[in-house]
């Protein structure tokens, strides 16, 4: 029988606390660059442990330091998303169309969590604790929390760099850790078709952007499945069609669609960019015109094989290696990779899933069960002091 890790004990000591402070941020929820109260109360227990703080760092971000030598930073994120909770929770939102729809509460508790179970140790190093605002979203320069705080100095010095994210599909009391790409990169496009807009008993007489359009749309189809190799996973999607008319007998001028590319790396990323553009050119064979805006998203999340293998080994040390998963990449995407480009780094998904009830992300019924957050607590806090330890890391993410 494998003898227990005492960092797994004492985070077993603190579930109860980070349960609290997880369910404390759920009922009170706050909008990207709106974590405010969520700061707060990161910053108090911080400095309470001992941490020297910083705030305001990436408008309502906060990072804590504690040690000297090699810094090893944990992120968390805090932010919360625009959605009316359906939960029956004592602890369901209290702000009104305001929801924790994705975890970042559990995330902020975790790593507070690992805050608290290193904050009276004698590291071999520095600790940093990486409160990060807006996740979800970016601000109205295209820029989301973590590549704010890269503008405002949280990486500085540091060597490399861990975080987690709730995993409603995996059963609470296992994690997923790999290395290489583990989430995508996300962008998204505004493709707008000209035509020539006139009467419906006329056709003849105009150039019609919903026919157009509907050519554009099954030529984007086919990008994946004619132009990408059937081995490299890529997804576009076109999911929203508005037409300039809102007539039946109106042939409309424009018609709008919005879409979006995921991909796993950057040829890939420029590939499907390279074949929407040629698929859009059949507008103009079809006597029409387009006009085609790009919204950059996250990059590829890109775990370094050196540090997901620390934070693996750690896992199968503390929890063993039975509960310890090697999953496929997520089509989700995260600005973790934003961190990650400066610092190695990893990113292990913990998981959550309620038994014969999972629950969807980003959904207004999204929960989790809560009885292995203090696992996430250790699994960071030991990687941590064990990644304090290594040398000669570099940032070549493991490729």
């Amino acid at each position: 029988m494998r003898k227990e890790s005492p960092i797994l004990e004492q985070a077993k000591l603190l579930q109860e606390d980070i349960v609290d402070v997880r369910r404390h941020i759920h009922a009170h929820p706050e909008l990207s660059f709106e974590e405010r109260s969520t700061a707060k109360l990161a910053g108090e227990m911080l400095m309470q442990l001992g941490y020297k703080l910083k705030t305001g760092v990436a408008r309502t971000g906060l990072v804590g330091d504690i040690g000297d030598g090699t810094t090893v930073a944990i992120r968390a994120d805090m932010d919360a998303l625009p959605i009316q909770e359906e939960n029956d929770l004592s602890f369901r939102s209290k702000n009104s169309g305001v929801m924790h729809a994705c975890g970042h509460d559990a995330h902020v508790s975790c790593v507070l969590g690992a805050a608290k179970l290193l904050a009276k140790e004698k590291l071999p190093g520095r600790l940093r604790i990486l409160m990060q605002p807006s996740e979800e979203t970016c601000d109205n320069e295209g820029k989301s929390g973590a590549a704010r705080m890269i503008e405002d100095g949280a990486m500085k010095d540091v060597q490399s760099v861990i975080g987690l994210h709730m995993d409603a599909t995996l059963p609470a009391g296992k994690v997923a850790i790999m290395d290489g790409p583990v989430m995508a990169a996300a962008d998204c496009f505004k493709l707008t078709i000209y035509g020539r807009g006139g009467h419906g008993a006329y056709p003849e007489t105009t150039v019609d952007s919903v026919v157009i359009a509907s050519h554009v749309i099954q030529a984007i189809q086919q990008i994946v499945s004619r132009r990408v190799s059937a081995l490299e996973p890529a997804i576009v999607t076109v999911g929203s069609i508005h037409s300039s008319s809102t007539r039946p007998n109106v042939i409309s001028d424009s018609v709008v669609l919005l879409g979006s590319i995921r991909s796993f790396n950057q040829a890939t990323r420029t590939k499907l960019m390279q074949e929407l553009e040629r698929a859009c050119e059949i507008a103009r064979a079809l006597g029409g015109d387009y006009k085609n805006e790009w919204e950059l998203g996250y990059p590829t999340t890109v775990n370094h094989a050196d540090v997901a293998s620390i934070m693996k080994e750690t896992a199968c040390d503390l929890i063993g290696e039975e509960n310890v998963l090697t999953i496929p990449p997520k089509t989700w995407s995260e600005d973790f990779s934003m961190l990650a480009d400066v610092a190695p780094g990893a990113f292990m998904f913990l998981g959550g899933e309620i038994e014969g009830d999972r629950r969807s992300h980003h959904s207004p019924t999204f929960n989790i069960d809560e009885s292995g957050l203090y696992i996430g607590s250790a699994i960071l806090a030991e990687t941590a002091r064990r990644l304090m330890t290594v040398k000669g890391l570099n940032n070549g993410k493991g490729e």
